[in-house]
C-alpha cells in the first residue's frame, strides 16, 4: 500500500440550525452556523488509519473550502494523518458536486501513486451522496458506496460489507479503489495525546509571523494549500462556472407545535392519559 487519500469537509453543524441558516440565493449561510468535521468522514479517516496500522501506507487527508477548514485538517493530524492539504482560491465557490468533484480528482492525479481513496458516504449540508461517486469516476478507480463493514484487507484487495437497499453485499475489489464510508463501519479514534501537543501549532503559512515561519516549517507545522493555479485547473470547470446545478426555489418551513396537556401521576390521570392515547389512535387510524 502507498497512498491512501481521505476526502473531509468542513460543514455547518445541521443539529443546530438557525432561521436564517440559508441566503436568499439558495446557498448555505455558513458563518450562521457552527463548524464541524464531517462525520462520516471521520469513520473514513479511521479506517485509513486502520490499514495503515495493519499494512502500512501514508494517510493524506485533503479537504476543498474556505482557510477556516484548516481546522479540520489539524484534526486529523491529531488522529494519526501523515500528510494534509487544503484545496482553497475564491474561484471555487459556490461549486456543486460536479465541479468539486473535478478539483479533487485532478488533486488526486496530481498526488501520483494512490492505491485507495476514502470519503464519508455523505457530507451532511448537502446530503447528496453524489462527490464520491463522481470523483472514482474521473480517476477510473473501482468504486464501493455505502460501505457498512471492512471485513479484510491486505496489500492485494480488500473485502468489504455494503449496505444495499434490501439486503448487505460482501464485494471483494482490488487497487486502485474508492470507497464511500457509513458510520456503521467503526467508531473513530480519539486524537493522540503526543500527536496533539506536536500540532498544536500546525496553521497556514500566512497566519505565521516573518520570524516564526522559518521554525513552524522545521517542525512541519505549515499546512499546505493549493489554488486553481497551483493546480492547473480548467477555471470554467471550477466554482459557480462549473456548477450547472442551480435552486430553484426556497421554501421556508415553519413548524408549529401542538396543543400541551400535563398529567398527573395519581390514577384519575393516568387513566384519563390512556383514554386520550386511544382517542387519538382511533382518530388517525
Amino acid at each position: 500500500m502507498q497512498k491512501i487519500v481521505v476526502l473531509a469537509k468542513q460543514v455547518p453543524d445541521t443539529a443546530n440550525i438557525t432561521g436564517n441558516a440559508m441566503k436568499e440565493d439558495g446557498t448555505v449561510n455558513r458563518a450562521a452556523l457552527p463548524a464541524i468535521f464531517n462525520p462520516e468522514d471521520l469513520n473514513a479517516l479511521e479506517m485509513a488509519l486502520t490499514i495503515k496500522d495493519k499494512i502500512g501506507g501514508e494517510v493524506i487527508v485533503i479537504t476543498m473550502g474556505p482557510p477556516k477548514a484548516a481546522e479540520i485538517l489539524k484534526h486529523s493530524l491529531y488522529m494519526g494523518a501523515d500528510r494534509v492539504m487544503l484545496i482553497t482560491d475564491r474561484k471555487f465557490a459556490a461549486a456543486d458536486t460536479l465541479a468539486t468533484s473535478y478539483v479533487l480528482a485532478e488533486t488526486i492525479k496530481q498526488i501520483g501513486n494512490v492505491d485507495l481513496v476514502l470519503a464519508g458516504r455523505q457530507a451532511i449540508d448537502g446530503d447528496t451522496a453524489q462527490v464520491g461517486p463522481q470523483v472514482a469516476d474521473k480517476i477510473g478507480f473501482n468504486q464501493i458506496t455505502y460501505v457498512s463493514a471492512l471485513k479484510e484487507f491486505n496489500d492485494n484487495y480488500l473485502i468489504v460489507e455494503r449496505d444495499g437497499e434490501v439486503q448487505t453485499e460482501v464485494i471483494k475489489t482490488g487497487y486502485p479503489a474508492l470507497l464511500t464510508i457509513t458510520s456503521q463501519v467503526n467508531t473513530p479514534r480519539y486524537p493522540n495525546c503526543r500527536r496533539m501537543l506536536q500540532y498544536f501549532r500546525a496553521d497556514l503559512r500566512e497566519n505565521f509571523s516573518d520570524s516564526d515561519k522559518l521554525a513552524a516549517e522545521a517542525n512541519v507545522w505549515v499546512i499546505p494549500t493549493l489554488s486553481l493555479d497551483n493546480l492547473k485547473l480548467d477555471e470554467d470547470r471550477c466554482g459557480l462556472k462549473g456548477s450547472p446545478t442551480k435552486v430553484h426555489k426556497i421554501k421556508s418551513i415553519m413548524l408549529k407545535g401542538g396543543d400541551l396537556k400535563i398529567y398527573g401521576t395519581g390514577q384519575t390521570d393516568i387513566k384519563q392519559l390512556v383514554r386520550d392515547i386511544m382517542k387519538v389512535y382511533v382518530e388517525v387510524n
